[in-house]
């Protein structure tokens, strides 16, 4: 396929009206490459090292979640030019799709739902309600990365999962009232663990969100780069 249809296919995934407003012009095409793309790459996030990967791998489009700029950029050089340089000289584009993914169905927060074997599902504004289906040992040996729980979660059924740094309160409240009985997300807050209506448990940001992506290239034939972040947990 050439470029415009690749960037119908993305947007048809994904539509970009569905972001948030803090995502424009971050999201979208962010480096053009060549015209044709039929080897495709997908990944969480553009580093050094998932970009050299695609770049090796003779990719010509590499598609990911997390936006690769930030900050308005007005010189290429640390960082910028460590993620820019590989691409332009292997004509790889690089496509970002954020939180019109998170929103889309079968996206981050779908996927997520679906990894974890959550039944009787509702979605939220953002995230899913569900019915736990394992233990939570089991989920934390599914996401790969150890669960910090605030709260007693002893006995609970329905859980909210969100995709993300996603403790909000707007959030907890929405999954409280659809009867959530605990609520999973990345990158809790002390004040937020303290006074939530219902149990906060958090695992780490990469776990939850990379299941949406290794599903997108399932089913699209794409190929996954793992980028997954070295952590432990030391006791």
């Amino acid at each position: 396929m050439n470029r415009t249809e690749f960037i119908a296919r993305m947007e048809r995934i994904a539509p970009p009206e569905l972001a948030e407003e803090f995502d424009i012009g971050r999201i979208g095409l962010l480096v053009e490459g060549k015209d044709e793309i039929e080897k495709i790459a997908c990944a969480l996030d553009a580093t050094p090292a998932v970009v050299n990967a695609a770049a090796d791998g003779g990719f010509d489009a590499l598609v990911v979640h997390h936006p690769a700029f930030w900050n308005a950029m007005h010189s290429v050089v640390g960082r910028n030019a460590e993620i820019l340089r590989p691409l332009i000289k292997a004509d790889v584009n690089l496509y970002a799709m954020h939180t019109n993914f998170d929103h889309a169905e079968g996206g981050i927060n779908d996927a997520l739902a679906e990894e974890l074997r959550l039944t009787d599902r509702v979605r939220m504004s953002l995230g899913v309600v569900g019915t736990l289906t394992t233990p939570l040992s089991e989920i934390s040996q599914t996401l790969g990365c150890g669960l910090r729980v605030w709260g007693d979660v002893e006995g609970i059924s329905r859980i909210a999962v969100v995709g993300g740094s996603a403790f909000d309160w707007g959030l907890i409240e929405e999954a409280a009232s659809l009867g959530a009985q605990a609520y999973l997300a990345s990158e809790l807050k002390y004040n937020m663990a303290l006074e939530s209506p219902i149990p906060c448990i958090e695992a780490t940001h990469y776990a939850l969100e990379a299941p949406g992506m290794r599903a997108l290239a399932r089913r699209e034939g794409w190929t996954f780069i793992d980028g997954t972040p070295l952590t432990q947990i030391i006791a």
